[in-house]
């Protein structure tokens, strides 16, 4: 970073954001392995808080990659670098009064971690989608366990490259055999007992 860029204050700031929001803002950041149900409960879970007037944007790992991250691979390095910007956009989107969900494999607990420093007690929320390999496996959503097997796909999570399952997340989704919309609902409940949203 430059030595001459200074960060201007803005009247405008975070807690009145909020205030017109009527909600506290934060980042719930789904970590889990490749099919592990990331994607598919943020989803879930921003149709619940938008239903009850809550303002969210969600930030998906594919997503990211058709654009801001559309450079990078997924070389150890470029992880590091897709999640330390992904950090930096939630952080804006929690100054801006905003719930961020977000759904990456984020394999890294120091990217995890990073993100966490950049917000404010409680603002981050890390919730690990805890599924077995074997279980995304046999999901496969997209085929990306098989072409990793084959060889087709190198550095693949859980496969030749490691995921590190957070030590001490605020909330541990550990799986149960039920549809989406049931792990969602418990995933609801657990933030809404912990006051999270």
């Amino acid at each position: 970073m430059s030595s001459n860029v200074v960060w201007h204050k803005h009247e405008v700031n975070k807690v009145t954001r909020a205030d017109s929001l009527n909600q506290q803002p934060r980042v719930i950041w789904l970590t889990g392995l490749s099919g592990s149900g990331k994607s598919t409960m943020a989803n879930l879970l921003e149709k619940k808080l938008h239903a009850q007037g809550k303002h969210t944007y969600l930030l998906d790992g594919d997503n990211i990659r058709h654009g801001l991250c559309g450079d990078l691979g997924f070389s150890d390095k470029d992880r590091v670098e897709n999640i330390r910007r992904i950090s930096e956009v939630a952080k804006l989107f929690v100054d801006a009064g905003v719930i961020v969900l977000t759904a990456f494999i984020s394999p890294f607990q120091a990217d995890r971690t990073f993100c966490r420093s950049l917000l404010s007690e409680g603002e981050f929320v890390e919730v690990f989608v805890d599924t077995p390999l074997e279980v995304c496996e046999q999901r496969d959503p997209k085929g990306l366990y098989k072409k990793a097997r084959n060889g087709e796909i190198k550095h693949f999570t859980g496969i030749d490259s490691a995921y590190e399952a957070p030590s001490s997340p605020e909330i541990h989704l550990t799986y149960r055999e039920e549809k989406a919309e049931e792990t969602a609902e418990r995933l609801f409940n657990l933030l809404l007992e912990k006051g999270l949203v």
